[in-house]
């Protein structure tokens, strides 16, 4: 297991998603409609504003507060606290709130795949991003038919190998809004 990972600019929050499952999966729920490094600073800022960082606690209390509070955790703040508290409760139903779960106990990459899925705010992009991760910095052996082709944060293991992710991100990003809508057949 690495002692950080760096996706933020803070030690603290990349000690913190790299030694705590429920926080690296609270990353990757905010990681939309903002930066990677807000993203995955978002768990930090949860336990330090609720006093701990669980799956019971973040199921039971009333997040949309915690989130709106200055400086906002991300910028939809409603609707990242119920993802957040449902990822929670699910992680607390599904796992006894043990989210490393989530991975130990795949047999393989379908069944992986099938957990990630099923976590809410976990689409295929974040799957697969997720799995980059699990393979690449954890050594989860079911994770390894899930990494992609592309680049994913899987590859940042340092924050210059970070900029260079987001740099390629925004230039992919740039040439893919470029291309012409293919033409609707009649």
């Amino acid at each position: 297991m690495p002692d950080r990972l760096h996706f933020t600019d803070s030690d603290e929050a990349n000690a913190l998603i790299a030694s705590d499952p429920l926080a690296l999966l609270v990353g990757f729920v905010l990681d939309q409609q903002v930066t990677v490094q807000k993203a995955f600073a978002g768990p930090l800022v949860l336990r330090e504003r609720l006093g701990a960082l669980d799956a019971a606690t973040l199921a039971s209390t009333d997040l949309e507060p915690v989130f709106r509070a200055r400086p906002a955790i991300h910028r939809y703040p409603g609707s990242m606290a119920k993802r957040v508290r449902d990822l929670a409760v699910h992680v607390g139903e599904r796992y006894d709130g043990d989210a490393a779960r989530v991975w130990t106990e795949a047999a393989d990459a379908d069944e992986l795949r099938a957990n990630l899925a099923a976590l809410p705010g976990f689409g295929e992009m974040k799957i697969k991003a997720l799995g980059a991760v699990l393979a690449k910095h954890f050594g989860v052996e079911a994770a390894r038919e899930l990494v992609p082709w592309h680049p994913t944060l899987g590859d940042v293991d340092s924050p210059q190998a970070l900029a260079d992710y987001q740099a390629a991100k925004r230039v992919s990003k740039a040439e893919w809004s470029r291309k012409p809508a293919r033409a609707s057949a009649s």
